[in-house]
């Protein structure tokens, strides 16, 4: 199944809640209740760098929370670039809503903007040396936004990983105490015979036990590029390995990644795009009052 850029609409109407609820209990923006309420201002939402825009259906959420009688305009939508300079939108309005509304909206664009950059500049690297090998996410991402951040590596041109630990199988050591890799994907088989079942790899020989089996994919962990072009060559030499994908994960960088995409794995997954990723500096210009 395709995601589309978006997240799905139910989270982002529970996160925003909780998020305003986080900056207005118990009684409101106290600063903003000065202000006449008949006062009202248009404003545009700007980017102060260059990047990739993530986060427009929060910033709408916010908006519509706060004060549904907001007009907004969106002129530019999730997954266009952006340069330094660029209107994302108009807004006009009260005065009190929109800065009531402000931190919170401009919160999410600048943060869920920043995973998408960053990610559209791993992909661009990998790119370079190979078109084929997709970026992928991982699960390290910030407790209660994952569908947020996960939406903001698809508008970067990344894809997702899995979304929990209910989406598929992913054997990894720790899960391996007492039984093999042959057992484990057995047992896996029979519980869950529509799941994915991906296998952890950290040595040579668990890549000929996990491509024999015929797993769905082998994750290269923590390889250096030697280690992965090896394992590329016992998978791709194997019969019916086109079926079998091949993703590396553990300390890519901006530095290395060109090295590893251009061992012909399938995927890189890369951590910091979530747990590391820079916010995009994004800012609200009030244009005039409107008395």
């Amino acid at each position: 199944m395709t995601l589309g850029l978006n997240p799905p609409l139910i989270a982002v109407k529970k996160i925003v809640q909780a998020s305003l609820e986080e900056d207005l209990l118990p009684m409101g923006d106290l600063t903003a209740s000065l202000i006449d309420p008949n006062v009202e201002t248009t404003a545009s939402f700007v980017s102060r760098q260059e990047g990739i825009l993530a986060g427009t259906l929060c910033m709408m959420e916010t908006i519509v929370q706060i004060d549904p009688t907001l007009d907004l305009n969106l002129i530019i939508v999730d997954g266009q670039k952006l340069e330094k300079g660029s209107c994302i939108a108009h807004l006009q309005g009260r005065l009190s809503s929109i800065l009531i509304a402000e931190r919170t909206a401009l919160n999410f664009l600048c943060h869920l903007s920043g995973i998408a950059s960053l990610t559209h500049l791993f992909v661009q690297q990998a790119f370079q040396v190979n078109p084929n090998v997709g970026i992928r996410d991982t699960r390290k991402t910030l407790p209660g936004l994952r569908a947020l951040e996960k939406a903001a590596i698809r508008a970067g041109g990344g894809y997702n990983h899995r979304g929990n630990l209910s989406d598929s199988v992913l054997l990894k050591d720790n899960h391996l105490g007492g039984i093999t890799i042959p057992q484990a994907f057995s047992m896996a088989k029979k519980m869950w015979p529509g799941r994915t079942i991906e296998v952890e790899c950290d040595s040579l020989d668990q890549v000929r036990q996990a491509v024999e089996i015929g797993v769905d994919f082998i994750l290269l962990d923590n390889m250096n590029v030697e280690q992965v072009k090896n394992a590329v060559e016992i998978v791709r030499n194997f019969t019916d390995s086109n079926k079998v994908k091949l993703e590396v994960s553990g300390g890519i960088s901006f530095d290395s990644i060109q090295d590893y995409a251009a061992t012909g794995v399938d995927y890189l997954a890369i951590g910091s795009l979530t747990h590391s990723a820079p916010s995009l500096d994004i800012g609200l210009d009030l244009q005039s009052q409107i008395n």
